[in-house]
């Protein structure tokens, strides 16, 4: 099974650059979004032999995610099961037989942490969502989770010490969702490897220069773990300032 995310930001505006001939290319059995930007109608995709779901964001450009499936699933859901933090249009959750795959767009903490406390709350109520998902049956996590974890996991870590996607609050939180039973794949494959990022701000020219953050993630239950056979970061494909990241699982 072929799995892929993408935060597109914005996905109208990704079309424009490329993203059919990328998703016709790398034929996922889920192609996951984040960031799509769009309300109802706002685009019309043909994607013959894929099922379609969306989560729409109640603010217009904003926020949003989607979800394109070969197999249907079981059940399809939307949001993390707290009344508080819906609207947003963060999240979808499909069940498929032996797993349920989760696809977020975390809610980003803003420029000296203005919104760190809905974070934080965000962050408590997804945790538990999923702990009660993997109750049931493993449980895959994709998507832009807004944090890198480690060091390793940006160019430069000193001076974002404390800024958003690198606050202690927020890495802390990100330990606490490892520590309930999920895996970071990529992490996991590749404990050693520098200079891999998802994300590049468009400013300073940074994606030329790789000054960029691991912050797009496929997590799995760690009982899942075993049947990864890959987790890839692939920084060649353009279209947004996120690049699609693929977990390939063995079907057990």
């Amino acid at each position: 099974m072929k799995f892929v995310s993408w935060n597109v930001n914005g996905l109208r505006a990704c079309i424009k650059k490329g993203f059919l001939t990328f998703f016709q290319s790398i034929d996922a059995d889920v192609f996951c979004l984040q960031e799509t930007k769009l309300q109802e109608g706002q685009v019309s995709l043909e994607l013959p032999g894929y099922h379609l779901y969306w989560n729409y964001a109640e603010k217009k450009g904003y926020s949003g995610t989607a979800m394109f499936c070969k197999q249907e699933p079981l059940s399809v859901s939307y949001g993390i099961g707290d009344d508080s933090l819906t609207g947003e249009g963060r999240s979808i959750t499909a069940e498929f037989p032996a797993y349920y795959l989760v696809t977020v767009y975390t809610p980003n903490s803003q420029d000296q942490l203005k919104r760190i406390d809905y974070r934080m709350a965000w962050e408590d109520a997804f945790r538990a969502y999923l702990q009660t998902l993997d109750r049931t049956k493993p449980v895959i996590i994709c998507g832009d989770l807004n944090v890198a974890h480690e060091e390793i996991d940006l160019k430069n870590p000193g001076p974002n010490r404390g800024n958003a996607g690198f606050s202690d609050q927020e890495r802390e939180k990100f330990t606490q969702l490892l520590a309930a039973g999920f895996t970071d794949t990529f992490r996991a494959q590749y404990p050693d490897r520098t200079g891999a990022y998802t994300w590049w701000s468009y400013r300073f020219h940074a994606r030329n220069t790789n000054a960029g953050w691991r912050i797009d993630y496929f997590l799995t239950s760690d009982r899942l773990f075993p049947q990864v056979q890959d987790s890839r970061i692939l920084s060649d494909v353009y279209g947004s300032d996120h690049c699609p990241i693929e977990l390939i699982l063995q079907e057990g």
